[in-house]
Parts: structure tokens; sequence; C-alpha cells
């Protein structure tokens, strides 16, 4: 692993009902939560802040260009990216248009991740068809790095209207958008971004990370045979958990939150409700869950890095509303305690 590999921040701007007091923050303060995240985040030097997109109640940004184009304002150097957008149910032309947009105003800081989804309410509100799931987001895929490569553009497609010598505009800052791909581990979905030459972000939500290494040695074998330089092809990999000054402290205080989350699932897809044994196995030593000490999950993130050939590394910290003091203070403690010692193994 290069000892520069970045650390940066997924969120989902989760407001959901605290899990110990049941109190639920409006739209509102979570979003100005969210800016004061990314903002703290630029200060302490991470290098990206990726902000997710749903449109559930409990979340409180079903429009992440929006919210990072805040972002942009009170922020110098941080990469300010979706996590991710949802393309199968977004029109390619007008969400290239927000990130070229968030691209001018940050002055070449935004980043497009690209992907399925975990979720698949956004396909009713937007008139698309579950069955044409996979369909959708190749075709849409596609033009949207035809977007980003040719000026004007002419194109045909199913899903929507042609484009006759089409200029759409704003173009990016520099030469091109940085367009990513997001995944939670389908190899398919490896292949087609070592294919294209695309940087690939594995969403890492459960199990041991050491299982993606055969995906994102399949994303590279992809890449170089198609002919991409193996230093052109990048790989972000991402950990669920928590940071605090003392380990316990933090698997203790994220316990509750994770649970919470884990129960929602119980309900919503028939997971088994892990019991807290369970959950201290997968926080020892940051197993599978990376909730401890700054030391701890330095150690823990460039053995992961190192392992997987990974340039980034996102840690996601407030799952279920963990409550915004936590969220800051992790922020700060991966950047000044967690960053330094990763950077010296």
């Amino acid at each position: 692993m290069s000892t520069n590999m970045q650390l940066g921040v997924y969120s989902f701007a989760d407001r959901s009902p605290d899990a110990l007091t049941g109190e639920q923050l409006s739209v509102a303060d979570e979003l100005a939560n969210t800016v004061e995240r990314i903002k703290v985040a630029d200060q302490v030097g991470l290098g990206f802040y990726g902000l997710g997109e749903h449109h559930l109640e409990n979340f409180a940004s079903s429009n992440p260009a929006t919210v990072l184009a805040a972002a942009a304002s009170v922020t110098e150097h941080i990469t300010l990216s979706s996590a991710v957008t949802v393309l199968s149910t977004e029109d390619p032309v007008r969400v290239y248009q927000q990130f070229t947009t968030l691209d001018q105003l940050s002055r070449g800081r935004a980043e497009l991740l690209a992907g399925r989804g975990s979720f698949t309410e956004s396909f009713p509100l937007f008139g698309a068809r579950l069955e044409d799931y996979d369909e959708l987001f190749e075709e849409k895929l596609a033009l949207l790095l035809r977007l980003d490569r040719e000026h004007p553009i002419t194109w045909s497609g199913k899903f929507r209207s042609p484009l006759e010598n089409a200029e759409v505009y704003p173009r990016p800052y520099r030469d091109r958008l940085r367009i990513t791909i997001g995944t939670g581990g389908n190899p398919e979905s490896s292949i087609r971004a070592g294919l294209l030459g695309l940087p690939v972000v594995y969403a890492v939500i459960g199990g041991e990370p050491e299982r993606f290494a055969q995906l994102a040695q399949l994303y590279r074998r992809a890449g170089e045979a198609a002919g991409h330089r193996p230093e052109d092809l990048h790989v972000t990999m991402s950990a669920i958990g928590l940071i605090a000054p003392k380990s316990q402290d933090a698997k203790d205080i994220y316990y509750p939150y994770w649970l919470q989350t884990m129960k929602y699932g119980a309900r919503a897809r028939g997971w088994r409700v892990p019991s807290r044994a369970d959950y201290d196995a997968w926080t020892h030593d940051a197993n599978s869950i990376f909730a401890g000490s700054p030391a701890e999950i330095a150690e823990r993130l460039a053995a992961v890095g190192e392992l997987v050939g990974a340039d980034r590394y996102a840690m996601h910290m407030d799952w279920s509303g963990v409550p915004h003091r936590h969220v800051v203070t992790a922020i700060e403690l991966l950047g000044t305690e967690v960053l330094p010692l990763v950077g010296k193994s």
C-alpha cells in the first residue's frame, strides 16, 4: 500500500430517531450538521467526503449535489462526492450538469460516484421499472461517459429521447469530470469498471473486508486486458464503524445505533438480528466493524488497504443517527491521528 492512501468519509445524512433517546433531528438540522462535518473533514486534511442519495424519510439527502454545493462554499481542498448517485433512475444529462456545476463551483473538486444503489425506492418515484434494472444502468452509464468525453454529442438509446449534435453545459472545470463506479461486491461490476478504466469503490457494510481482495484483482485484470495502465486503475475501500479516543468507548457508543440498523434490516429483508456477542466479535481488532481507537483503526485500514491495493479508504460513521458530537470527534480523529499513522505504515 502506498503511504499516499487518502482517507475520507461516507455518509447517508441519516436522521433516524436516536436509538437511546428517540429524538429525531429535522431535515434542516441534519443538513446543517452534514455541511459542518464536511467542513471539519476538510480542516483536518481528509481527502474526500461522499454523500449518499436516498428517498426515504430518515435520510436528509435525496439530492447530494445540492448539499455538496453548500459544502463547496465552506471548504478549500476536499473532494466532494456522491455516494452513490443512483444512475439507473437519473437523467444522465441532468445529473452530469449538476456535477459539472459542482465541479466549477468547487474548482475541480467534484466526484460523481455512480451506482445502482442498495435501495429501490427511486424506481417508482421516477417512473423506472425494476425489470429494467440492469439495462437501465448499462445504458445510462454509457451515455454519462460519452457526455464527459464528447462535445457536442449525438446519441440514441432505449430509455430517453435521442441527442442530436447536442451541447451540454457547463463543461467540467478541467478536461474531465471524475466519474467513479460503486459496487457492493458484484463481480460483473468490478469487471465493468476495469474494462472502462474507471475508479471503483467497494461499499463494505458487513463481513471481513479481505474478501474484496479478489474482486480488486478481477478489476485490475480486466482493466489491464482492456489496455488501461495499472497506475490509472484506482480502488476505494469503505468501512462502517466509529473512532473514539478509547477503543471500548467507540464500541459502546456505536453499538445501539448499529443494532438499530440491523433491526431495520431484519424487518425489511429478513436478516437475523445479531447479538451483542456477535458485535463484540466483529469489532474485536476492527475485524469487520471498524469501531475502536485511532491506533486500532489505523492498523486495520493500513492492513486491508495494502492487501486490496486501495488508493483511498472511507469511514462511514453516522449509521442510524449516531449523535453529531460523536461523528465530529471521529472525523477529527480520522484526520489528526489515524491519517498520520496510516502514512507511516
